[in-house]
């Protein structure tokens, strides 16, 4: 075979796997009705909570949520939720000064782990400690 007698095989044969792929379209692009009577919404938006008034409660708040919430929110390797009394009554009966200094330095023990400043090494320590009142208020 030569390559010219080939070319025109090859090209069907593309043509032909590539409409292989597409799908049928939707027969019609109709939504459903909403209910209206009685029908409560199907999904409300979850309320963001407002920042505190101490201020350094506030700052701890945002950096909460920009650093310590992907795994606190979680429950990710052992990390407290917040809001878990049970879960954080043995951290706190220990002292806060102990719970501040976990959260800065690293902290691994039976129920998992905490990188050092929740692996953001560019916090200071200070915002470190905000976020740590900010999460066990």
């Amino acid at each position: 075979m030569t390559k010219k007698s080939v070319l025109p095989l090859l090209t069907v044969s593309f043509l032909f796997l590539g409409a292989c792929g597409l799908e049928k379209p939707p027969a019609s692009l109709e939504f459903p009705e909403e209910k209206k009577e009685g029908a409560a919404p199907a999904a409300a938006a979850p309320a963001t909570a407002e920042a505190p008034a101490d201020p350094k409660l506030a700052a701890g708040k945002t950096v909460y949520d920009a650093s310590c919430a992907g795994c606190h929110d979680s429950g990710m390797m052992g990390a407290p939720k917040p809001g878990d009394k049970a879960n954080w009554a043995p951290r706190i009966a220990k002292g806060i000064d102990a719970v501040n200094n976990n959260a800065i330095k690293g902290f691994t023990g039976k129920a998992g782990m905490m990188p050092p400043k929740g692996g953001n090494a560019a916090l200071t320590d200070e915002e470190v400690i905000n976020a740590t009142a900010y999460l066990i208020k």
